[in-house]
């Protein structure tokens, strides 16, 4: 293996530059070159995205895929760029649970007919789910994922090598500096000092030119941002969209449920949510529960106790 002897030393020297250049800033003996404000403002837009958005994919993902073990599986096979297991839902597991049950209990009866339905319920809630699952990940997890993985590491990285350009530049004035304070007097090396400042501005010189180039390739991508922004505000849109559908499946499913358990048990079918509930008895009285406590205003009206069952003639 051939190795560049000149070049590691060189690097080295760059290197310990640098680590000397921020030491002395943060004693506060030497001088830090500021980036102007508009770069400022644009690299602290850019910490704020990075930071949100990977609490806002974190959350999601929890929401999305509850069970840690899962996403934890997940991410491994797609590090191998391997298909997900198609796991079943809670949700479907439960449906499975339940329509075995109402077989064991028999179909003939309301229970087990009644399991058997709502079981069916659930397992078609849980392939609701599962589509809903699918389609939020490829519509505003992926694509903030993506964002990170890409744009925002391109930054970081852009961003570092700026830091180093900047310390190369600050060592390069110290060196200027120094030199200019040695005019007039006898140099130790025995290169005038006329010389070593001409090759300390030289240096300062291309320094100066490879900053104000890093700076500005990295003042581009932090532009680019607003770009991220907006096509994060379509994806946004369209998991908002994906979330109506997938509650509004729910609710047509459930309420489907509903009418197939009433048609069970041959009557109208009362949650438990409903402000009351009546039922005929045999002499010809209603029977309601009552929702709230109340009292009474005058004799013509009765006090009246929450949950208390009262019978009415109507």
């Amino acid at each position: 293996m051939d190795f560049n002897v000149k070049k590691l030393v060189k690097d080295a020297g760059a290197a310990l530059s640098r680590v000397v250049q921020l030491t002395e800033e943060t004693l506060g003996t030497s001088e830090k070159t500021e980036l102007d404000a508009h770069f400022e403002h644009l690299a602290e837009r850019a910490n704020m995205t990075k930071t949100w958005t990977e609490k806002i994919l974190k959350n999601m993902e929890a929401v999305l895929t509850p069970n840690p073990g899962n996403r934890i599986e997940d991410f491994f096979y797609e590090k191998i760029d391997k298909k997900k297991p198609n796991r079943l839902s809670n949700l479907e597991y439960v449906g499975i649970d339940m329509i075995e049950a109402g077989n064991e209990f028999g179909p003939g009866i309301a229970y087990g007919s009644s399991l058997m339905k709502v079981g069916q319920c659930q397992q078609k809630l849980g392939q609701i789910e599962r589509d809903f699952i699918g389609t939020a990940a490829n519509c505003y997890i992926q694509p903030l994922r993506k964002f990170l993985d890409g744009e925002m590491k391109t930054i970081s990285k852009e961003m570092a090598i700026l830091e180093t350009k900047r310390l190369d530049l600050d060592a390069c004035k110290n060196r200027v500096r120094k030199a200019r304070s040695m005019l007039g007097q006898q140099s130790d090396s025995g290169v005038s000092p006329e010389v070593l400042l001409d090759q300390a501005e030289r240096e300062l010189r291309v320094a100066q030119s490879e900053f104000d180039r890093q700076a500005e390739i990295t003042k581009l991508l932090l532009e680019g941002i607003s770009s991220s922004q907006a096509g994060h505000l379509r994806c946004l849109h369209e998991f908002v969209e994906a979330q109506t559908r997938h509650y509004a499946q729910c609710h047509a499913t459930m309420q489907e449920l509903e009418r197939e358990l009433a048609g069970l048990t041959g009557g109208t079918y009362h949650s438990a949510n409903q402000e009351s509930s009546a039922e005929q008895t045999a002499n010809g009285l209603e029977r309601a529960r009552v929702v709230c406590d109340y009292d009474a205003k005058d004799s013509n009206e009765l006090t009246l106790m929450q949950d208390e069952v009262t019978k009415f003639e109507i």
